[in-house]
């Protein structure tokens, strides 16, 4: 569709010029018909790669799609996200709710995800430390969890690397389970 829609646009431009030079209204308004027929063909286009980008491999259900070279699991579901989710201005990596609208110690996990893990319990002075450090951090997009990268609560989960001060900023609390802020001041300390 996007090759076709690349000739139309060759078309419409080869029609417009012309038109022009020649004076000729027909030749004008077929180039409008042509780059609306390609504006059309340009939108088909992207919908059927985007359908295509989100389509299930293999016959296998939606939530255990494999990525290839084997990548999850069978039997432990990809992260589904709302389309309706509040994800803010800054991009994907927002935790449920807008971190300006929400202060950190709301961001309790009662959203409805059961499988969450607690935050880490730190105190103001530990958090303040940790948001100084540059290390990497794990997030899955639309939980409000920050992990190290063996945690297993990321096991079969979609999740993006990001530097532990930008986590916090963006509202992102440690995950209890791998308490990746006792983990980072400790490794901190020693060097």
């Amino acid at each position: 569709m996007i090759v076709i829609s690349l000739a139309l646009i060759l078309v419409a431009v080869v029609l417009l010029v012309f038109g022009l030079a020649g004076g000729s209204s027909p030749l004008l308004v077929v180039s409008i018909g042509a780059s609306l027929l390609a504006a059309v063909a340009l939108v088909a286009g992207a919908r059927q790669a985007a359908g295509r980008a989100s389509a299930p491999s293999g016959g296998v259900p939606d939530g255990q799609a494999r990525r290839a070279g084997g990548g999850r699991e069978p039997g432990i579901p990809t992260q589904q996200t709302s389309a309706d989710m509040d994800t803010g201005d800054v991009g994907w990596r927002q935790p449920p709710g807008s971190p300006v609208a929400e202060p950190r110690e709301r961001l309790s996990f009662a959203d409805g995800y059961d499988d969450e893990p607690g935050a880490e319990e730190t105190t103001a002075e530990q958090a303040a430390r940790v948001a100084r450090l540059a290390d990497e951090v794990r997030v899955v997009d639309g939980r409000p969890r920050y992990h190290l990268a063996e945690c297993p609560h990321l096991v079969g989960r979609e999740h993006e690397p990001l530097p532990v001060a930008e986590a916090v900023e963006l509202g992102f609390t440690p995950c209890a389970h791998c308490t990746p802020d006792s983990v980072l001041l400790s490794e901190s300390e020693r060097h």
